[in-house]
């Protein structure tokens, strides 16, 4: 018996998602939100949200961004209107596995009170660190688009030192850079300090831009703020890799005349390929460990 994979909306990312898909056997997939799309998937029907028969699904793959609040869905390659109700859910089967690659209120909310599986992709330890790597590639791309010295012997501040925060200062450090990064765990102090970086308590970031020539925050909370920014050179680059809003007063940088990008989804920007390998890598050992309890 065939499994029935509906992959709904998506970026670059969900392109080569949906290639790698293709390879499993025993598979039917449906793409909707793709009509727009120049190149085609041969073999793969493309369909209207309209005319899923929800009852049949046994997987369903949600955009990286999942469901805005109201629940819906953006789509990058069509114009169709896509919102997931409560009703739409209760509708899937029982069985059925809802991927997003982040959650949110609503679609947390909505899928505990159907009763649905839901799992959101970018909170596993296995993507986040993969993709932490192209992440850190298009970080040290931005330094050099937006800075006129270079990475090598460039005085590098990291704020956070979590799976994205620990590629970045490895990938920066290995550049030639003299890194520090700036953490609130003890254990992470000491971590740091091991891999031979400069390890700075949090608390006192402010303390320590005076001497930074390119910030880079990975932290979702306002890390860096008017007491750290003022103290930065003129020539001081802040890149803000967490999500939406960041951790950046970007007004009073502005202010400042200091240059500050909120960066984020770097993996669909410089690696679209390989961030939707990864995903579909992981997907696809999801599914099989499933398919082996089933047996």
């Amino acid at each position: 018996m065939k499994r029935l994979i509906a992959v709904i909306g998506g970026d670059a990312r969900y392109l080569e998602l949906i290639r790698q898909l293709k390879r499993l056997p025993d598979t039917e997939i449906m793409l909707i939100g793709y009509d727009k799309l120049e190149q085609g998937f041969t073999g793969l029907n493309q369909m209207d949200f309209a005319d899923l028969e929800l009852s049949k699904l046994d997987v369903v793959i949600l955009p990286i961004t999942g469901t805005d609040k109201e629940g819906n869905v953006e789509t990058v390659f069509s114009d169709q209107d896509i919102l997931l109700t409560k009703e739409w859910f209760r509708n899937l089967k029982q069985s059925a596995i809802v991927f997003t690659g982040i959650t949110n209120e609503y679609l947390t909310n909505v899928t505990t009170e159907t009763n649905t599986e839901l799992i959101p992709l970018l909170d596993r330890d296995d993507v986040a660190i993969y993709n932490s790597i192209p992440t850190a590639e298009g970080t040290i791309m931005m330094a050099i688009e937006h800075t006129d010295y270079t990475i090598h012997s460039s005085r590098v501040l990291v704020t956070g030192f979590g799976r994205v925060g620990n590629t970045v200062a490895n990938k920066f450090s290995a550049l030639g850079a003299k890194v520090s990064v700036a953490a609130r765990s003890i254990k992470d102090i000491a971590r740091i300090t091991e891999m031979g970086l400069s390890a700075i308590p949090l608390d006192d970031l402010a303390n320590y831009t005076s001497q930074c020539d390119i910030l880079i925050n990975t932290i979702p909370a306002p890390i860096i703020n008017k007491d750290s920014i003022q103290q930065l050179p003129s020539h001081a680059f802040i890149i803000d890799l967490a999500s939406k809003p960041g951790g950046t007063d970007f007004e009073f940088a502005k202010q400042r005349g200091i240059k500050a990008i909120l960066s984020r989804s770097l993996p669909s920007i410089v690696a679209p390929k390989t961030a939707g390998k990864i995903l579909a890598d992981v997907i696809t050992q999801i599914l099989n460990d499933r398919k082996e309890l089933d047996v």
